[in-house]
C-alpha cells in the first residue's frame, strides 16, 4: 500500500508544477501576446506579475487589468511495440487580475491575483497507463500584494509576499492488473484540499536611457504542504480489504524558485521590442518524501528534475491611438529527464507562438486580445521507477502535445 500511495502522491506533485501536464504561461493578455515577455516592459498593471518594481514607472495613478483564457490541450500517446494508443483532450480557464495605485511620487502599491496552475487531465479510465494516472483535477490561486519604490527617475525596486491556496484530486489504478471479484479494476482517489503556502517575489528596474528599460525579478521557491490528505480506495477485492483501507498522509510539494532578467527597447514612437530570459531551479525536486498516518514507513520517490531555461522575444506596434498589435515567440526547456517521463506530466521542450491586439475604447478603457499556440517536441520516453513486486517496471511510448489558448481582457486607468 505504501508504494501505491507514494507513487500517487508523486503524480500529485507533478500536477502542481504543471497546469494539466504543461507549464503554460498565461499571466496577462498584453504580455502573453508579446511572447510572455514583461520583466523589462511597463505596459499596464500586468507588470505586477512580471516585475512589481515596474509599478513605479506606470504613467497613470490608477491601473487595472483583468483577463481570462480558454486553455485547450491535447496529448496523443502511442506505443507501437504493444499496439497501444490513447489521447486526452482537456480544457482550463486560467484568469488574472491586477490593480496598482501610485500613493505618492515614490511609492506605488498593488495586488495581483492569478491562476498559473489550474487545469485538468483525464485519460480513459483503465487505459494502458492507468497504474500511473487516470485523471487529475488541479485548482490553485495566487494572491500577491506588492509595493514599488521609485528611488529616482532611472531606478526602482519592488516586491511582496505570495500566498497560494489550492487543491488537487487525483485517481489511478493500484496496479497494472488488480481487480475485485466482479472484474472491476481496483483504484484509489487522492484528495488534498485547502493546501496553502507562502513565498515572495522581488525585482528591480533600471532605465539608463529614455528608450531602454532593463529588469530583473526573482520568485522564491514555494513549498505546498499537504496535511491530512485523504486516500479512498474503490473496488477492493476481499483478500485486500484489510490492507487497502482508507488513510491519510502528509507530503511537502516543492515549486521551484525562478529568476527572470530582460529588457525592452523603444525603437521609435510606434515599435517596442522585448527579450526575457527565465531560469527555473527545478533541481530542488529530487524526490518526493511521504509520511503516512499508519504503520507504513516513510517513502522516498525519485523524480530527479533538472534546472530549465526559457527564452522569450516579443514586439508591440502602436498603429494609432486606437489600435496596438503584438507578436512573440518563446522556447521552453523541459525539466524532465530521460527515464522520469510520466503521463501525468508528458511535456518535452516546446515552442510558443503568440500574438494579439488592443483596442482603446476611450482614453481610460481598452480591450485586449491574445492567443498562444504551444507546440511540444515529439518525444519517445518512459517512466522507469514504478515498482511492482519489488522491481522497477517501465512504462513509455511516444507523446505528441499541443496547446491552444485564446484570451481576452480589459485594461482601465486614470
Amino acid at each position: 500500500m505504501r508504494k501505491l500511495l507514494s507513487l500517487t502522491l508523486t503524480a500529485l506533485t507533478a500536477a502542481s508544477a504543471f497546469a494539466g501536464g504543461y507549464r503554460v504561461s498565461l499571466q496577462g493578455q498584453k504580455q502573453l501576446a508579446m511572447g510572455h515577455t514583461g520583466v523589462g516592459v511597463v505596459n499596464s498593471a500586468e507588470v505586477l506579475f512580471f516585475n512589481p518594481s515596474g509599478m513605479a514607472f506606470l504613467e497613470n495613478r490608477f491601473n487595472a487589468s483583468v483577463g481570462a483564457n480558454g486553455l485547450f490541450a491535447r496529448t496523443k500517446f502511442q506505443n507501437q511495440a504493444n499496439n497501444w494508443t490513447n489521447s486526452t483532450e482537456n480544457f482550463g480557464t486560467p484568469f488574472s487580475a491586477y490593480v496598482s495605485y501610485r500613493a505618492t511620487d515614490w511609492l506605488s502599491v498593488g495586488l495581483a491575483v492569478y491562476t498559473p496552475y489550474g487545469s485538468a487531465v483525464e485519460w480513459d479510465q483503465d487505459w494502458q497507463g492507468s497504474h500511473l494516472v487516470n485523471n487529475i483535477d488541479l485548482e490553485a490561486i495566487y494572491f500577491q500584494p506588492s509595493i514599488s519604490l521609485k528611488v529616482n527617475d532611472y531606478f526602482s525596486v519592488g516586491g511582496g509576499p505570495i500566498f497560494v491556496s489550492g487543491s488537487v484530486n487525483f485517481n489511478r489504478n493500484i496496479s497494472r492488473s488488480q481487480t475485485d471479484e466482479q472484474g472491476n479494476r481496483t483504484d484509489v482517489t487522492i484528495d488534498a484540499g485547502g493546501v496553502t503556502a507562502w513565498g515572495w517575489t522581488a525585482g528591480m528596474m533600471l532605465k539608463p536611457t529614455e528608450n531602454l528599460t532593463i529588469g530583473a525579478n526573482y520568485r522564491s521557491e514555494i513549498t505546498m504542504e499537504a496535511r491530512d490528505g485523504d486516500a479512498t480506495f474503490h473496488d477492493v477485492p476481499g483478500f485486500l480489504s484489510t490492507t487497502l483501507t482508507n488513510t491519510t498522509f502528509d507530503a511537502d510539494l516543492p515549486l521551484p524558485a525562478e529568476l527572470t532578467v530582460g529588457f525592452s527597447y523603444k525603437v521609435n514612437d510606434k515599435l517596442l521590442v522585448a527579450f526575457d530570459y527565465n531560469r527555473a531551479y527545478w533541481n530542488v525536486y529530487k524526490s518526493l518524501i511521504v509520511d503516512f498516518h499508519n504503520a507504513a514507513p516513510t517513502s522516498i520517490n525519485p523524480r530527479n528534475y533538472k534546472d530549465a531555461s526559457t527564452y522569450r522575444v516579443g514586439a508591440q506596434y502602436t498603429a494609432n491611438e486606437k489600435f496596438s498589435f503584438r507578436a512573440g515567440w518563446y522556447f521552453d526547456e523541459s525539466p524532465v529527464q530521460d527515464g522520469f517521463f510520466a503521463p501525468e506530466t508528458p511535456r518535452n521542450d516546446s515552442m510558443g507562438y503568440t500574438g494579439g491586439l488592443s483596442y482603446q475604447i476611450n482614453q481610460r478603457l481598452g480591450v485586449d486580445f491574445s492567443f498562444l499556440f504551444l507546440h511540444f517536441k515529439e518525444v519517445n520516453n518512459s517512466y522507469d521507477y514504478y515498482q511492482e513486486d519489488d522491481q522497477n517496471t517501465s512504462f513509455g511510448g511516444t507523446y505528441k502535445n499541443v496547446v491552444f489558448s485564446p484570451g481576452v481582457g480589459l485594461s482601465y486607468n486614470f
